[in-house]
């Protein structure tokens, strides 16, 4: 398994709407890229000024992340990717 360093989170991107609200059929390169994302693994938090920063998010968080943002890896055939938290927009309650 990864496991993100300081405040970095491990995230997998949510797949994509395939039809619009009244039924449309999306070809795939109309869809826009997805925004929300799972959140897989966090880091243990930065440290500043001495004391320990702790990650916000926790594992099975679903978050909106930065459109460009964050390194994309592929680890044992499926594609994550890792963003500082300070990438991390919302958090998506349900």
């Amino acid at each position: 398994m990864i496991k993100p360093l300081e405040n970095r989170v491990l995230i997998k991107m949510k797949e994509g709407e395939e039809t619009t609200k009244s039924g449309i059929i999306l070809t795939g390169g109309s869809q826009e890229k997805p925004q929300i994302a799972e959140v897989i693994e966090v880091g243990p938090g930065r440290t500043v000024d001495g004391k320990l920063e702790p990650v916000t998010v926790k594992k099975g968080d679903n978050v909106i992340v930065s459109k460009y943002s964050g390194t994309e890896v592929k680890y044992e055939g499926t594609e994550y990717i890792i963003v500082k938290q300070d990438d991390i927009l919302a958090v998506v309650e349900k």
